[in-house]
């Protein structure tokens, strides 16, 4: 397969070619492979998140700080009586 790229690309390629220590067409191939993994494992390609934030946004809204430190204080308020 050949791809023509434009004229810009070239010296960004090779620059971060040399960075990884390949050749220009290596690196390429590495970003391809990259970019496909999903795809050729049979996955749908999927945008990862960004943040760790989106990933329990499913549950709703998360607990106010009132409500943990007054969760926390029901919990331990006779923790010293086992002991």
């Amino acid at each position: 397969m050949l791809i023509e790229l434009p004229d810009q690309f070239g010296p960004a390629i090779r620059m971060q070619a040399n960075a990884h220590g390949v050749s220009p067409d290596g690196y390429v191939l590495e970003v391809l492979k990259r970019d496909l993994a999903a795809v050729l494992e049979g996955q749908t390609a999927t945008v990862p998140f960004k943040t760790g934030r989106g990933i329990l946004a499913q549950y709703g809204p998360a607990p106010s700080a009132e409500d943990i430190d007054s969760n926390r204080a029901e919990m331990f308020q006779t923790f010293d009586e086992h002991f």
